[in-house]
């Protein structure tokens, strides 16, 4: 099996370019988890676990509070982005943006915050880009609760151009079914065609206006889609069956059975409504004691996440988590993806300064 390693005691920028050259799509994560791995048990300060392809390491000083870090070590595939390449101080290459940036940056903290003023869990997992229930911080919180459990605040490192971005939309996914009556198109009056009888679903969506919603200050913008229409069997019959995939963002104030009646109230009653995914977004939590004291020290003004995080999964544990990362998320995914220099230099700084107290 190939190997790699990695040099802790490299600076940030270049400890991301070793990240982002060694491949890790999802499901794909075994390398790099390996020398993560390697790497984080060298530190005499951590105890170390490894669950699957994803990494927990942890301190143990008896403070007060414990901070959870985390980044997940997958990336999307890849698209002529390797390997890495630094020019006009921005790191350039599959990941460097989501997220292996932020990666670096808390393997750096987990090698250099010997004895910060909080007890500290940094957690590397596997498969966050893929569906839900192969996601390594799915599986650790179904495996090993407690290590996650017992944390006051967790920052995922998920870009937000080094800024704070609270809570996360929740998600919903559903497919409405409009029914009609095959025929041969040559007698097309004979039968009745679903695909033009979506129209009156497609329009309803068109002439939606999502709500604006204000939740500790923060805009979220709800949002509505079809995503995909399907229709047909052949090009010479008339479809009896159209079927229009809809995306769903809603504002973590709705519960998912709250986000289901807001759609379904929105789609005509004769038409199937089904709902395919649903998971629920995260509240800000911007009065937690640990989160108001990162936001005050960072001297950041807090933005809506307008996507959904795993933030919403520690939420779910009863943990206040936040995202603060290296990189513009609007790169995230794109073969052109980058990192600035300085954000991650500034993310490094500003979360170890905090955490030294």
């Amino acid at each position: 099996m190939t190997t790699a390693a990695l040099d802790l005691t490299t600076d940030v920028v270049e400890l991301t370019r070793a990240l982002v050259d060694i491949p890790s799509e999802s499901g794909d994560e075994a390398v790099l988890a390996d020398a993560v791995e390697t790497a984080l048990r060298a530190l005499p300060h951590l105890t170390v676990e490894r669950i699957g392809h994803s990494v927990v390491a942890r301190t143990s000083l008896g403070r007060a509070e414990r901070v959870i870090v985390a980044g997940h070590l997958d990336t999307v595939p890849a698209a002529g982005n390797l390997p890495a390449r630094l020019a006009d101080d921005r790191l350039y290459g599959l990941g460097a943006c989501d997220m292996k940036g932020g990666v670096a940056v808390a393997l750096r903290l987990a090698a250099t915050l010997t004895a910060p003023t909080r007890d500290l869990t940094y957690v590397f997992y596997e498969c966050e880009e893929v569906e839900g229930d192969r996601n390594g911080l799915h599986r650790i919180a179904g495996e090993r609760p407690e290590l996650l459990l017992d944390a006051d605040l967790a920052v995922l490192m998920e870009p937000s151009d080094a800024g704070v971005e609270a809570g996360c939309q929740g998600v919903l996914c559903a497919d409405v079914t409009v029914r009609g009556e095959r025929a041969h198109t040559a007698r097309a009056w004979m039968g009745v065609n679903a695909a033009h009888r979506s129209a009156e679903v497609l329009r309803r969506l068109a002439d939606h206006v999502p709500e604006k919603v204000v939740i500790d200050g923060l805009e979220y913008r709800e949002g509505l889609s079809a995503v995909a229409v399907r229709a047909g069997v052949a090009g010479n019959v008339v479809p009896d069956e159209c079927v229009i995939s809809l995306n769903a963002r809603f504002a973590p104030s709705r519960s998912p059975e709250e986000a289901m009646a807001y759609v379904r109230g929105i789609i005509p009653e004769q038409y199937e409504f089904e709902v395919t995914e649903v998971v629920p977004g995260a509240l800000p939590g911007l009065d937690r004691p640990a989160v108001a004291s990162l936001v005050d020290y960072l001297g950041a003004t807090p933005r809506p996440k307008l996507g959904w995080t795993d933030v919403a999964r520690f939420t779910s544990l009863g943990v206040p988590a936040l995202n603060f990362g290296p990189g513009d998320p609007v790169l995230a995914h794109t073969a052109g993806e980058f990192v600035e220099v300085g954000q991650l230099e500034e993310c490094e700084r500003k979360l170890g300064e905090w955490l030294r107290g």
